[in-house]
């Protein structure tokens, strides 16, 4: 699983292999997929920025939330943010 992740910060920063965001948002979908925080909050941030997948920012939100729950560090701050966004648009 850590591989996993590790393979999608290769490929998000194009490091060994030529950067490829699809690439790397498939590596951390596997890693957490199996519940790996990293790769969560990773993912989360994938969504949220556009990289490799559509914007989503209700998937950010999902893997910000299941990141968070395992303590991840930043993924409470995401979460916090975005529910915020949400409360004022009335989302």
């Amino acid at each position: 699983v850590n591989a996993q992740c590790s393979l999608g910060v290769l490929y998000c920063k194009g490091e060994g292999v030529p950067q490829n965001y699809e690439k790397g948002a498939a590596w951390y979908r596997k890693a957490a997929e199996q519940g790996l925080a990293m790769a969560q909050f990773n993912l989360g941030r994938m969504y949220r920025r556009g990289q490799g997948v559509e914007v989503d920012v209700q998937e950010a939100l999902r893997w910000y939330r299941k990141a968070a729950a395992q303590g991840e560090p930043g993924a409470l701050e995401c979460v916090a943010e975005l529910e915020s966004i949400e409360s004022l648009w009335g989302d």
